[in-house]
């Protein structure tokens, strides 16, 4: 059933903190039928506003990614966001009494859990993809972004950071979507900081809610965290994590090839409105149950 739209069999819950603004916040995820696309709702406020996960939606990229309309505003989706887009979900109410998603462990992990706990539920309705045709390319100083042609059925990714500091240098990775990979390579690395930059962050208010509890904090020369990294690279991986959450802003699951050098939220989101304007370079497919079994091959490989 790979080629149907998907939600959740019912309602899922919890509790958290906000990273930047230090609230606690009550996030509930509701079913929603077919083509509704992922929706956040605010009930904390009259007539419960409701604003539609999507690229020309974010209205801030500062550490994170930021959605609004009409004066209401929802922060730090990324991590919810690829945690859908990991598990294949289309369709969802997200319902927050707080103008934040809680940030949890730093990670996309515990919303996957809460996701797989509930179940999911295949909708009587096909799903479309974004086919990449022409290759499309971004750059801001030294960082870029590349978006081409696949050469199978797919989306990989392969990105490398470089930063100015003993312990990270320069990590890259390549990551081959699917569930399954994206359970075990990319859904657990959390976000990072280094601890110099936070009083400044603070002082701008931000960060108000973060901890050693959900981010990896890097001093000059070490990771201060007890427990250390999950993974040698988390790093690079959490930036793998955090694209897939901006991509799911596109409404469409893409077939392409990425590259990104040193990029951020704010290129994300270039590169994701520069191809939905560009149409020419892309076309949408709608699967069918014929064509199901090829796809979700190459998907797995």
């Amino acid at each position: 059933m790979f080629w149907a739209q998907k939600t959740l069999k019912g309602e899922v819950s919890c509790t958290g903190i906000g990273l930047h603004t230090g609230k606690k916040i009550n996030l509930r995820i509701r079913p929603a039928p077919p083509d509704t696309g992922i929706v956040f709702r605010r009930v904390d406020l009259l007539h419960k506003p409701q604003i539609k996960a999507h690229i020309f939606n974010v209205i801030d990229d500062r550490l994170a990614t930021t959605l609004g309309k009409d004066g209401v505003e929802v922060k730090t989706v990324e991590h919810l966001l690829a945690a859908f887009f990991g598990m294949g979900i289309d369709n969802v109410i997200v319902e927050l009494d707080a103008p934040e998603v809680p940030i949890m462990d730093g990670s996309a992990g515990p919303f996957v859990y809460l996701l797989k706990m509930v179940g999911f539920k295949y909708q009587p309705v096909p799903k479309r993809l974004l086919i990449l045709k022409k290759s499309l390319w971004l750059k801001e100083n030294e960082k870029w972004i590349r978006i081409r042609p696949a050469r199978d059925e797919g989306l990989t990714i392969k990105f490398t950071i470089d930063f100015d500091h003993p312990l990270l240098r320069k990590q890259s990775y390549t990551f081959h979507f699917s569930t399954k990979n994206f359970e075990k390579e990319v859904c657990r690395a959390r976000t990072f900081g280094f601890l110099k930059d936070v009083e400044k962050l603070k002082a701008e208010g931000l960060i108000k809610g973060g901890s050693l509890d959900n981010a990896v904090v890097i001093d000059d020369f070490r990771v201060i965290n007890r427990e250390g990294v999950r993974y040698k690279n988390e790093f690079v991986r959490h930036k793998i994590l955090d694209l897939l959450g901006d991509l799911t802003l596109l409404g469409y699951f893409p077939i392409a090839r990425i590259d990104a050098y040193k990029a951020g939220h704010a290129l994300n989101h270039k590169m994701a409105q520069k191809l939905w304007q560009e149409k020419h370079a892309w076309e949408l497919m709608t699967l069918s149950a014929e064509i199901e079994t090829s796809v979700k091959q190459k998907l797995r490989k």
